[in-house]
């Protein structure tokens, strides 16, 4: 079975959206415009690409990545070259976009066949929507978080406030940089 590993940018009170500068937010680029730059932070995300052998997005991640990942050869090129898979009930597959390609998963049944195929792990960028349900049904079973030394108040949340039994998880790395952000990965104990 193939590993899911959910990872992102979360503020300290678990908020995703608007990292890196998306128009909507009211903090849009708290990422770097909060926090001072550390090169030893980021460190993971090096090792989650070298990773990674396929890369699953929501519809909204999809269309936000793909018209512009293409051109970014000189950050992260490993995940132009690996499968994509979108999950999404309403994308057409004639709106994807031609030079970066995916497959459209409809359901988290769908995603679920996916774990079950020969090959290494399949990593989650962004997609909140996508994560919390992927969390709730079971799929998740790594979290790789960064997590910035901020309170954003509003905005989307990484995990859902859906009733259900308690989760434990194991820590397999935890570290915090010189500009406050924690490195958090965990591990989901089944």
């Amino acid at each position: 079975m193939r590993t899911l590993v959910a990872t992102a940018f979360m503020s300290l009170d678990g908020v995703v959206e608007a990292p890196g500068g998306e128009p909507g937010h009211r903090s849009s680029g708290w990422t770097f415009r909060a926090v001072q730059h550390d090169d030893a932070a980021y460190e993971i995300k090096g090792r989650e690409q070298e990773e990674a052998t396929a890369l699953l997005l929501g519809r909204v991640s999809y269309q936000a990545f793909a018209p512009v990942w293409p051109d970014m050869t000189d950050v992260f090129p490993r995940y132009n070259d690996m499968p994509r898979y979108v999950v999404s009930t309403t994308l057409d597959e004639s709106a994807l976009e031609p030079r970066w390609p995916a497959t459209v998963l409809r359901t988290l049944d769908d995603v679920a066949a996916l774990k079950e195929t020969e090959g290494g792990p399949i990593s989650v960028h962004g997609s909140a929507t996508l994560v919390r349900n992927l969390t709730d049904a079971g799929l998740v079973d790594r979290f790789h978080l960064l997590v910035f030394p901020v309170l954003l108040g509003a905005g989307k949340r990484y995990f859902s406030d859906t009733d259900k039994d308690l989760q434990a998880l194991r820590v397999l790395e935890s570290e915090t940089y010189a500009n406050g952000v924690q490195k958090l990965v965990y591990a989901v104990e089944r």
